[in-house]
């Protein structure tokens, strides 16, 4: 224990616990479910968002150059220029190649393609399903990362 509780001087009198349930000192950013989406690339604003989305979501994603070849890997990077032709997306290849860089000019099309490895796996969630399974009457639980696949 510490400060009122405690019986220690100098605690403020006005001093109320807080409920860290209730608390919330940052507020949570929704996640908006893009596994699957094929976005509009009509101007360079929807290029430039679709790509910070890309570069947020925990999965794999398809990219299609304008001269029709395609890449499928994991958007770790990207570098936000003055212009298209100076803005690149670097990622992981899906058949563990060397990572690539590509030009924001040369893309033509993106599509979210791969299962966000991050959906529902929140702190929150692991919590909720540690009291569902000590509700149900299990013994020796434990709160576990789920296995890779």
């Amino acid at each position: 224990m510490s400060g009122r509780e405690s019986g220690r001087a100098g605690a403020s009198p006005s001093a109320t616990p807080t409920d860290p349930d209730v608390l919330e000192v940052v507020p949570r950013a929704e996640r908006q479910k893009v596994e699957g989406w094929v976005p509009e690339l009509a101007t360079p604003h929807e290029l430039r968002e679709a790509l910070q989305q890309a570069f947020d979501y925990r999965g794999d994603v398809l990219i299609t150059h304008k001269d029709g070849s395609k890449v499928e890997g994991y958007v770790f990077d990207r570098r936000n220029g003055t212009s298209l032709t100076d803005s690149y997306v670097r990622l992981l290849p899906k058949d563990g190649g060397p990572k690539v860089s590509i030009c924001y000019a040369d893309i033509a099309a993106l599509a979210f393609t791969g299962r966000d490895m991050a959906a529902g796996k929140s702190w929150e969630a692991w919590v909720r399903h540690y009291w569902e399974q000590k509700a149900a009457g299990e013994s020796d639980i434990s709160l576990q990362p789920e296995k890779l696949e």
